[in-house]
């Protein structure tokens, strides 16, 4: 073979070589850090980049996406001297390229061992409670202090999130131990809450329907009275539309007594002080009907000297007078013993009850 054509094909090869080494291809969201003779150069963006051949290489290549690191649960000690177990979950994001590869030798490293100090600086000054019921305070106090030291290493702390907390066997016991009673304590006091509106409306009920049966006697006896007053009022315009006499009221009066003793519980009646007047009454009537004919047959001149004006004259007519009075007085009599038999009864049948009672009482 020729020497000349040797020659060309080893330019060829080598004129290739050179330009296939001078080209580099970024892919999006990736960063190249270019060396030069073992120096820093510049840093490769995403796309078409010519590089020097021999001279430059390529020292790192950084992926420039927010990345997510969790870390293994370390232990803490809280302020009551409880150790606890907690790993976080960090999101970051590399923005300079050349810081984070020459300002650190293993940016990973070195924020894990940034979170776990900051941590147990921030758990140390807190207890148990209010360790798990703070995660947002810790969350904020741990992002503050990564993100201020992890500036200068060229990443930025997006978010920092404690993924779990662990407290020892033990305390998780006396835990839910709590948590039972509270839980317990809450369905106590809805019970009590449900029997007191229940009493309530229990009462209020109650309260209803008694103020509608008080309203419902209210309205009976007012409807009773009214019927009562009428009715009276009925027999009162009767009575004076008739234009009974007196007379005929002490018949009546006289012939309502004895309704007295109907009952069987009455122990106790009072006889009115009008019983005499009525009786005197009633005997007037039918004594002074029969007495006035024989007066009249007797002495025809009786009306002519009243008319006079001359004294009454005693005769035959005085005596009349006298029977009159003499039934008047039998008729009270007649009357009195009436009302003595009624008690008599009453007291009779009182007693005839009461052995019975007893002897109720006995056999029960």
């Amino acid at each position: 073979m020729d020497p000349v054509v040797v020659l060309a094909l080893v330019a060829a090869i080598v004129v290739v070589f050179l330009v296939a080494s001078s080209v580099r291809i970024v892919p999006q969201a990736r960063r190249y850090n270019i060396e030069r003779f073992g120096r820093y150069r510049r840093t490769l963006q995403p796309g078409l980049n010519l590089v020097v051949p021999v001279a430059d290489r390529i020292n790192t290549k950084l992926d420039v996406r927010e990345q997510v690191y969790s870390s293994d649960p370390r232990p803490v000690i809280t302020e009551d001297n409880l150790v606890v177990n907690i790993d976080t979950v960090l999101y970051y994001q590399i923005t300079d390229p050349r810081a984070a590869a020459y300002e650190v030798a293993d940016y990973l490293q070195a924020i894990d061992q940034l979170t776990v100090t900051t941590l147990r600086n921030v758990i140390g000054s807190m207890d148990l409670e209010e360790t798990l019921t703070s995660r947002e305070e810790i969350n904020s106090r741990l992002r503050a202090v990564l993100d201020d030291a992890t500036g200068k290493w060229g990443i930025r702390v997006n978010r920092v999130e404690i993924k779990a907390i662990d407290p020892p066997h033990t305390i998780k016991e006396a835990m839910e131990k709590q948590m039972r009673a509270e839980r317990d304590k809450r369905a106590a006091i809805l019970h009590a809450e449900g029997e007191r509106q229940a009493k309530i409306l229990t009462a209020e009920g109650t309260k209803q329907k008694d103020i509608l049966e008080a309203q419902g006697t209210q309205q009976a006896m007012i409807l009773r009275a009214d019927g009562e007053a009428k009715a009276v009022e009925l027999v009162f315009q009767a009575v004076h539309r008739n234009n009974a006499d007196a007379k005929i009221l002490a018949y009546k009066y006289l012939e309502t007594l004895p309704h007295l003793a109907n009952s069987d519980n009455n122990t106790f009646w009072v006889i009115p002080g009008e019983l005499t007047e009525a009786i005197r009454t009633v005997t007037t009537a039918f004594g002074g009907q029969s007495a006035a004919q024989p007066q009249e047959a007797a002495d025809p001149g009786a009306d002519r000297r009243s008319a006079e004006g001359g004294p009454p004259e005693l005769d035959a007519g005085w005596s009349v007078s006298l029977d009159a009075a003499a039934a008047a007085d039998e008729a009270g009599k007649q009357a009195a013993a009436a009302v003595s038999d009624a008690k008599a009864e009453a007291e009779a049948a009182k007693s005839a009850q009461t052995p019975r009672r007893g002897q109720t009482s006995g056999d029960g």
